[in-house]
């Protein structure tokens, strides 16, 4: 996928940010299909993707005509060459209520699969988990995550094979008037003085932490966290560290992306802090959070939409940018990465040659189009290499195999689909 041989196009212009150049190469379509993973008569959609060597687990929701959705997984042996036939996940049919920002999450611990999703509850939404000891031929009973079944609701989780992070609305539960503000259209940009304080709302949003196990007791990280946007989740090998990332609304009503870390596995967490202070004022929630990966040197690396200037137009739309961390207390200057068009909804993966990965979709011609990027170091500055390798598609997702990066995404427009590719390197 990323082989220099073929013809690439230098877009005119250089993003110079904080004296770091990237230099964006267009490269053309990939010609390679992508393997195609489906239900029959259901629309699948929402992809999540986990990888351990040659193992690779797709984990998505197939919906019936009649709306009832139901959470699925697919298998590969082979690097994501093959996948076997989907297995549902969910013990109770039609339980499932998940979406773009939050799809069900899957995870791999030892060749366990471990899968994590929204649904209905009794008093509004909660978590469920699902596992699978036999390589995805049978999941056991769901079970609920410790602390997600409290009245309100919950989602736009991610979660690995220990923890699972998630946005609470217990608080809200007996607000229905500011529960209904919270989620309006967010079509704005900015505030409007006859709505509610959406800084004040915020604080009864909270960011919920917890382990799978229940050895880690459910609680609060902090208040004032956007309502809808996807929240990320990273942990080092021996689950010790653990990173955090969302969207935060700040006063004045901007909502930028936040982070801290626990160094003693999310029992407690350091005080947040601003990724970049890029003041997106917005009433409601771009529905867009930040993804995270730390690489095997302990650097985080960053990455999410936001709203800018045009540099040709002047015009406001929304670009993708990209900072890194050695410590958790400090990012680099945001760095803007190359896109085609209006983009959302990035990912980030470090590949095997350590290099990061980056995905997303944009517009094209009317619809979205999945892309993604490598970024790596070139002389003394960074060159982005971009691909788009989807047509009419949304909601990329993205791991590391054994020799290849591999990405999915929901492909289609009407009866849609799960498409996979390797990238390789």
């Amino acid at each position: 996928m990323f082989d220099h041989a073929k013809e690439a196009i230098l877009r005119s212009g250089l993003f110079a940010t904080a004296g770091v150049v990237l230099a964006a190469a267009l490269a053309h379509t990939a010609t390679q299909p992508a393997t195609s993973i489906a239900v029959p008569q259901r629309s699948a959609a929402n992809p999540s993707i986990a990888a351990q060597g040659d193992l690779v687990v797709v984990a998505f929701s197939a919906a019936a005509q009649s709306g009832a959705t139901d959470i699925y997984a697919a298998v590969s042996r082979d690097g994501a060459r093959t996948f076997g036939a989907p297995v549902r996940v969910n013990d109770v049919p039609g339980d499932a209520r998940v979406g773009g920002e939050q799809p069900p999450r899957v995870a791999l611990q030892d060749e366990r699969i471990v899968v994590v999703w929204t649904s209905k509850g009794p008093k509004g939404t909660r978590l469920l988990e699902s596992r699978s000891n036999d390589a995805g031929r049978t999941f056991g009973r769901a079970t609920v995550v410790p602390g997600s079944d409290a009245p309100g609701n919950r989602g736009w989780e991610n979660a690995d094979a220990r923890y699972a992070v998630w946005l609470d609305h217990r608080e809200l539960a007996q607000d229905e008037p500011t529960m209904t503000a919270m989620h309006h259209e967010h079509g704005g940009h900015g505030a409007s003085g006859d709505k509610p304080d959406g800084v004040a709302m915020a604080q009864k949003s909270k960011l919920f932490f917890a382990s799978l196990d229940g050895s880690v007791a459910p609680h609060a990280v902090t208040g004032g966290v956007c309502y809808c946007c996807k929240t990320a989740l990273a942990a080092s090998p021996d689950a010790s560290t653990v990173y955090l990332a969302w969207r935060h609304v700040y006063p004045g009503n901007f909502r930028d992306i936040a982070f801290t870390l626990s160094r003693d596995g999310g029992r407690s967490f350091a005080q947040p802090i601003r990724v970049s202070e890029d003041k997106w004022m917005l009433e409601g929630c771009p529905d867009d959070g930040p993804a995270i990966a730390v690489d095997a040197h302990q650097r985080i690396h960053l990455v999410w939409p936001t709203l800018i200037a045009d540099a040709a137009s002047g015009e406001q739309t929304v670009g993708l940018f990209y900072a890194s961390s050695t410590d958790g207390r400090t990012f680099t200057p945001r760095e803007r990465i190359p896109t085609e068009a209006v983009a959302h909804h990035p990912q980030i993966v470090i590949g095997g040659d350590g290099a990061a990965v980056l995905a997303w979709d944009e517009s094209q011609s009317g619809a979205r189009r999945v892309v993604i990027a490598r970024r790596r170091p070139a002389g003394n500055g960074v060159r982005v290499e971009r691909e788009v390798v989807g047509d009419a598609g949304v909601y990329p997702t993205l791991a590391a195999a054994a020799d290849a990066t591999v990405v999915a995404w929901t492909a289609g427009r009407t009866e849609s689909t799960i498409a996979v590719r390797r990238l390789e390197r």
